[in-house]
Formats: C-alpha cells, sequence, structure tokens
C-alpha cells in the first residue's frame, strides 16, 4: 500500500512538471507581434502601435512582423507614400513581408516590388505559424 502511495505521487509530480513546461513554452520571455493585414494604409497605424507596444513592454519587446494578404498587394508597386512607411519599419525593425501565393493571385512579380519587403510563401500559414510560437497576433 506504502508502494502504491508512493508511485501514485511520483506520477502526479511528474505530470504536473511537464505542464509546467509545456505552458512556459506559450509564455516566452519576451512579447512577440504579428499583424496579418489585407491593407497596407493600415501599416501607418501599425508603426505607431509597435512604437507604443516597444515603450511599455522595455526589455520584454521582442519582434514585430507585418504580413500583407491578398488584393492590396496590387498597391505596393512604385507607391511611394508606402516605400516612406516600410523605412519607418526598417528604422523601427519591424519585418514587413508580403504573401507569395497573393502575388500569384494577383499577377505580381516580385522583382517590382521594395527590396526592403520578405516574401513568405503562404501569409496565412506563416500567421499560424508564428501563433504556435508565441506571437501574438491580429488580424486587421
Amino acid at each position: 500500500m506504502k508502494n502504491s502511495i508512493i508511485i501514485i505521487t511520483i506520477l502526479l509530480l511528474s505530470l504536473l512538471g511537464a505542464t509546467q513546461l509545456q505552458a512556459q513554452e506559450f509564455n516566452p520571455k519576451k512579447n512577440n507581434y504579428l499583424v496579418l493585414s489585407k491593407n497596407i494604409k493600415q501599416l501607418d497605424p501599425v508603426l505607431l502601435t509597435a512604437r507604443d507596444l516597444a515603450k511599455e513592454d522595455g526589455k520584454k519587446y521582442g519582434n514585430f512582423y507585418v504580413v500583407i494578404c491578398g488584393k492590396t498587394v496590387n498597391d505596393i508597386a512604385n507607391n511611394s507614400g508606402f516605400n516612406k512607411l516600410l523605412e519607418k519599419a526598417n528604422a523601427q525593425n519591424i519585418k514587413v513581408f508580403v504573401c507569395g501565393i497573393s502575388l500569384q493571385k494577383f499577377n505580381i512579380n516580385p522583382s517590382q516590388l521594395p527590396s526592403t519587403l520578405e516574401i513568405t510563401g503562404n501569409g496565412i500559414l506563416y500567421g499560424f505559424q508564428l501563433t504556435k510560437k508565441g506571437f501574438i497576433t491580429l488580424t486587421i
């Protein structure tokens, strides 16, 4: 009987310890952010938000990514206003991605895009992958 109690206690402690380790994966030491956007005009308020979050989070501020998907990819090439926003994003260490599927769907040649934009094959999939890594995600 004593052996059974000891074994059950050890098993319970092991399970509780493993649960605690799993929870740590979902609570990274830094706050990482992802915004999925279907409108490039939203980049300006996103940059303001990122600036404020960086101030608020202090040392806990991590990465900030923006993924642009959908029809709005048509508005990127030769857009001087958007290029200025990309420069601001770069100065704030914000990575801006564009969805490769959206580029294909709307026949946009990647060579027409600003060089500071990164292309991700599937913006939605990338968003899910980052969410699984603990990124705080918002779709606008």
